[in-house]
């Protein structure tokens, strides 16, 4: 049950980070509209994943906060649009951007990793809540992991050789 409960932890830090990272990628970049979009909307589904994650984390004697709070992210999502107006103006926007595709790739291959392990785990045990969990969100990370992959293969090209 130890392995579950850090497994669930593990994981629910991971989903909020990813959350915060699509979220920066999505303001920092709003003025490359495919970025804005396409991150604001699968950074919804890692605030589901959180939301989940809390929801049956008692089951297993744990006890997560739900997703971070939009409206706390409102005076950040100011800063972090301004701070896209002026990257916007700066001569390696581009660099940026691929440093921070990189990044959020990462942390959705992290969480990926650890989504595996939770369903392997709830396989072992048979726990079909853990199982059904793992099945139904685990997707959708793969599914971020794919956006950020592809927009890295088809933005280096230009972006590295333009320097």
């Amino acid at each position: 049950m130890n392995g579950v409960k850090l497994a669930l932890r593990t994981l629910h830090h991971g989903e909020r980070d990813l959350v915060d990272d699509l979220t920066t990628l999505a303001e920092r970049h709003r003025t490359e509209h495919e970025i804005y979009h396409v991150a604001t909307d699968v950074a919804t589904w890692s605030r589901e994943h959180v939301q989940r994650l809390a929801d049956i984390a008692p089951h297993y004697g744990l006890d997560l906060d739900g997703p971070p709070d939009d409206s706390s992210h409102g005076l950040f999502a100011t800063l972090r649009k301004k701070a896209s107006e002026m990257v916007g103006s700066r001569p390696e926007p581009g660099l940026l951007l691929l440093r921070d595709l990189r990044e959020t790739h990462l942390a959705a291959t992290h969480n990926s990793l650890h989504w595996e392990m939770l369903a392997q785990v709830a396989q072992a045990s048979k726990d079909s809540r853990l199982l059904a969990l793992a099945s139904s969100c685990h997707p959708q990370t793969l599914r971020q992991m794919r956006w950020t992959n592809t927009m890295i293969k088809n933005l280096s090209p230009q972006v590295l050789t333009s320097l």
